[in-house]
């Protein structure tokens, strides 16, 4: 009898931890989708994705989602966003095959992205452009000087929270 609850208290602590370490799937009711239709499951945390992208070199490439909160969209047509990543640290999100937008007003709503992170270094010009898309005035567009490594992500599909 003692081996038998041995044996079931090591079954029901295995389950009770498998359980704790899968993220549950989200009901996409109370969210809007942007982009290709995707089930959110597995969810990383924005730590979680930090995490993952330290880990990366430029030319590496995962398929990934992750939820987080936008801190920024481009003010000019949605086509990219800033999520945060905590610690100052932000993912710069642009669209697959610049197929989709999203709001204009989505800065500081939820989000949930399913696509491919990877590290990449952007042009000073290309960071000028996106400082001016985002309503950076003349005098810190001026500022940016160096290429920037980045955080960068591609989604297929974004659930932003309603």
């Amino acid at each position: 009898m003692k081996l038998f609850l041995v044996a079931f208290t090591l079954v029901v602590s295995a389950a009770t931890f498998a359980q704790s370490k899968s993220k549950a799937t989200i009901s996409t009711a109370n969210y809007a989708l942007f982009g290709e239709k995707f089930q959110p499951n597995k969810i990383l945390s924005k730590k979680e994705m930090l995490k993952k992208y330290k880990n990366l070199k430029k030319g590496d490439t995962i398929s990934v989602q992750y939820a987080s909160t936008i801190k920024s969209v481009c003010k000019k047509k949605g086509c990219w966003m800033k999520m945060d990543l905590t610690n100052d640290e932000t993912s710069f999100v642009k669209f697959k095959d610049y197929e989709f937008f999203v709001p204009l007003n989505a800065d500081g709503n939820e989000a949930i992205v399913y696509g491919k992170a990877f590290v990449d270094v952007v042009s000073v010009d290309e960071l000028k452009h996106y400082a001016k898309d985002g309503g950076k005035s003349k005098d810190e567009i001026n500022k940016i000087t160096q290429p920037e490594v980045t955080y960068s992500f591609e989604a297929s599909g974004v659930y932003i929270k309603k």
